[in-house]
């Protein structure tokens, strides 16, 4: 503001400094926004050219000389820094010379395009902090035995293998939960604890539940949501299940997740059309979304893509004949092995239904399928590449007296399903539904060995921790 009293030149001068010191507070402050411009790794090629600040963890380091390159994730990707001596104070560099395998830190540097790969980018470091330093970190960038790293579970998810298969598991569930929307069903919840079994007591964990007795944790929540049906039409839920079957293959868990889907008004054709399109749809979301882990994963994504495309149909009576062709001694009436699944799919690239099963090795609630009584309208779907079972479906029995007659006839109390046989008591109706096992899913589009990979922290009949 000009004075009264003071010469033109002195206002001038008054006001050349205030319009300076504004300009310099502007400029600081454009600075300290420039400097701390936090971002994710992931979105580093939107700042080419620019400083940046990201904070993670050190997953790698080698030095050459007076040049440092440090391998930084921060749960959305990695990236090599690089870090030049004569750029550092002599403490900050020895900072960066000593600093170990997993210690987070606090990087600043210019994101530059790599100078030989397309589409990657380097950090040129400016300045380095560490958040807390890591020493002695256990494992090691090497090979270790499987027990070792299921003992340390909790460390080896930060492995760039686990980072793509936990990725590739949250890419299904979004992609099952897309599908499902978009084909009319609404997601609800069912009971973890039940008073009854679905399937049999045999496989059931027991539970001690207050003055009520023995409960037991859910293998399934098909029975609820055949009610939750007369409420919203298709539904389904997403959730942990538990089976006791003290199996110990590479396929089986006794916990893990499932997704039981059921639909009013939907029938055995039907059903099998909507499994397909769930699984194709899972296939294709995966090859669009997860193109990095895949990589990662060494994924033979042409395999995949092969996949999306109409799936193969035996009855169950063609499956055991073709199986017999095929060197299987297995017999009518058995279920289907492992090898049995492995050599029906051997030479299709496409998964497989089976549909159509003795009644006599399948639950009492699978409808009889009319054109024989001998045989349920259910179907089993069996993956490519050794994928083994990743759905099992049926249309349920909806006649309230041939469901009591099955119930009687597998020794299962009555009383304890009255709530269930209320269903087709009032307003019953033709309905279907199926279940996928999500770390079998998972394990098929990943193309990986072993269930217990696909899971953050694997429950096995050995295994109860970490």
């Amino acid at each position: 503001m000009p004075k009264k009293g003071w010469t033109t030149g002195q206002n001038l001068l008054i006001l050349a400094e205030n319009v300076k010191i504004l300009v310099l507070s502007v400029i600081f402050k454009f600075q300290i926004i420039k400097i701390f411009m936090k971002t994710l790794i992931k979105d580093v090629s939107k700042y080419v050219g620019q400083e940046v600040e990201i904070k993670g963890w050190l997953y790698n380091k080698r030095s050459s000389g007076p040049i440092a390159f440090l391998e930084l994730r921060d749960g959305t990707g990695w990236i090599q820094a690089v870090a030049v001596k004569k750029d550092f104070a002599d403490n900050i560099w020895d900072e960066m010379d000593k600093v170990g395998q997993e210690s987070s830190v606090d990087v600043v540097g210019v994101v530059s395009k790599h100078p030989k790969h397309e589409g990657v980018f380097e950090l040129q470091v400016k300045d380095f902090k560490i958040i807390q330093s890591a020493v002695d970190y256990p494992i090691a960038l090497k090979e270790h035995g499987p027990d070792f790293l299921l003992d340390n579970r909790h460390l080896w998810l930060r492995s760039k293998r686990q980072w793509a298969i936990l990725r590739v598991r949250d890419a299904i569930i979004t992609a099952i939960n897309e599908y499902l929307h978009q084909e009319g069903f609404v997601r609800t919840d069912s009971p973890i604890f039940t008073p009854n079994a679905c399937e049999g007591t045999t496989t059931l964990f027991p539970v001690p539940y207050f003055d009520e007795g023995t409960a037991y944790l859910s293998q399934s929540g098909q029975l609820y949501l055949e009610a939750i049906i007369g409420s919203v039409g298709r539904c389904y839920d997403f959730g942990p299940v538990f089976r006791a079957e003290k199996s110990k293959t590479k396929r089986h868990l006794t916990e893990f997740w499932m997704m039981d889907a059921e639909g009013a008004f939907v029938e055995h054709e039907e059903n099998l059309k909507i499994q397909e399109g769930l699984v194709r749809h899972v296939v294709r979301y995966c090859l669009e979304h997860c193109q990095e882990e895949l990589r990662v994963l060494e994924r033979d994504v042409e395999k995949l893509k092969q996949a999306d495309a109409p799936f193969v149909r035996y009855t169950y009576d063609e499956a055991i004949k073709k199986l017999n062709e095929l060197g299987s001694d297995i017999k009518y009436g058995e279920d289907l092995g492992n090898d049995d699944e492995g050599l029906l799919t051997k030479d299709s690239v496409v998964p497989v239904f089976i549909e159509r099963w003795p009644k006599s090795i399948k639950p009492f609630y699978m409808k009889r399928d009319p054109e024989n009584a001998e045989l349920v309208l259910n179907d089993d779907l069996i993956a490519t590449e050794g994928g083994g079972e990743l759905i099992g479906g049926s249309q349920r029995e909806d006649n309230a007296d041939l469901l009591i007659e099955r119930i009687q006839k597998e020794g299962l109390n009555q009383a304890d399903y009255e709530w269930y046989l209320d269903i087709r008591r009032y307003g019953s109706v033709p309905h279907s539904g199926f279940g996928i096992g999500l770390e079998r899913a998972v394990r098929w589009v990943c193309g990986i060995e072993h269930v217990r990979e696909t899971i953050p922290f694997p429950r096995t009949i050995g295994r109860l921790k970490p």
